[in-house]
């Protein structure tokens, strides 16, 4: 089963954690955000632990401090959100640099920020250290169901095809003098999404046609089958276990 070509969050190197079997390091991503939103938001100690752990991973997987910090700039949304909570969530008032904010407010706002940081540090790590073939496989091996991992599997084969096809369509109507302006370029922008729409349909016709005569019945055949060692698994075990401990720490202190 292949996947197309490398993504661009995938950082090739020669790591431990690059090697470790990509069905056990989707298991550990999900443990550790369990963990993590597990934690009580009141435990602002063990969110400092918890970024130690993802930094001492990222130096294991040799991801630049750099690499994985404007990675983390597609949260940015969320931040967004975070910080207006504490003016808009009522609650008993406080005083922060001379602005009065809300103390359930501010406490949620950290909340946010922190556990959608690790959890978004987490999964850049994951994908700047697998490939999407081995995702679709280990997906696959967590025994995800197939339609859904063939779903995935087609939407990035073809989503650069798709894109290309814009491209084109977009050069097309740029060559016949058409610039996207105002409302009246809305009825152009229209048909060409409905032209892309019919274009994309045609082609999975196509496609599914293509796969039903070379013998295809629901199933993609896989062509390794990608196996993971006891030592690997405790291996890909350490962070969420380190994590757990620092969760029941949290709850108990």
């Amino acid at each position: 089963m292949g996947a197309g070509h490398t993504h661009k969050l995938y950082r090739q190197a020669a790591s431990p954690v690059h090697a470790l079997p990509p069905h056990c390091k989707l298991t550990a991503v999900f443990l550790f955000v369990i963990v993590v939103v597990s934690t009580p938001r009141e435990a602002v100690w063990a969110f400092g632990l918890y970024a130690v752990l993802i930094a001492a991973v990222a130096a294991t997987a040799r991801i630049p401090a750099g690499f994985l910090l404007k990675r983390l700039l597609i949260e940015i949304p969320f931040v967004t959100f975070a910080v207006l909570m504490p003016f808009v969530v009522p609650g008993e008032q406080v005083h922060v640099l001379g602005l009065s904010m809300s103390e359930n407010g501010l406490w949620g706002a950290w909340n946010v920020l922190a556990k959608g940081t690790l959890g978004v540090a987490a999964s850049v790590i994951l994908a700047a250290t697998t490939d999407l073939r081995a995702l679709l496989l280990g997906l696959q091996r967590l025994r995800l169901p197939s339609l859904l991992v063939q779903i995935a599997s087609f939407m990035i084969r073809y989503g650069d095809v798709i894109t290309d096809e814009m491209r084109r369509m977009s050069i097309a109507r740029r060559s016949r003098g058409f610039e996207a302006s105002g409302l009246k370029s809305w009825g152009v922008l229209a048909k060409s999404a409905g032209a892309l729409f019919i274009r994309s349909y045609e082609r999975g016709e196509r496609v599914h046609l293509a796969m039903v005569s070379r013998g295809y019945a629901g199933s993609m055949p896989v062509i390794d089958e990608v196996t993971a060692t006891g030592a690997q698994w405790r291996y890909a075990a350490a962070l969420p276990a380190s994590a757990l401990v620092i969760c029941l720490l949290g709850w108990t202190l």
